[in-house]
């Protein structure tokens, strides 16, 4: 059974980065069936996918996000993380990692999601 970890600090200063990880387990992080995203959705408000890494190391972000995004990976801890720097309090949502099906949009399995609240 796959399983998906967030963890990261539940409180964030503005301009800080934000950084958190997302630990996998029953499964390898570094397969060509899936990718693997981080999605976030703020306060009364609808998902926002911000962005991916592939089995191959490559990585895309949301138009929007791209230039405070950065999603990594060690697989040796099988983990992958996001920092979103420049936080503002417009960031805050409960974030999630979530592992997604090559060439689709679906998404087999998801974290509990971490809540993230940016206030100085």
């Amino acid at each position: 059974q796959v399983q998906l970890q967030e963890s990261g600090p539940g409180l964030v200063k503005p301009s800080q980065t934000l950084s958190l990880t997302c630990t996998v387990s029953g499964g390898s992080i570094r397969t060509n069936y899936y990718y693997l995203s981080w999605i976030r959705q703020p306060p009364g408000k609808g998902l926002e996918w911000m962005g991916a890494i592939a089995y191959s190391g490559s990585t895309y972000y949301s138009p929007s996000l791209k230039s405070r995004t950065s999603i990594s990976r060690d697989t040796s801890k099988n983990q992958f993380t996001l920092q979103l720097s420049s936080v503002t309090p417009e960031d805050t949502a409960k974030y999630y990692c979530a592992r997604g099906v090559v060439s689709t949009w679906y998404y087999d399995y998801w974290g509990q999601g971490t809540q993230v609240t940016v206030s100085s």
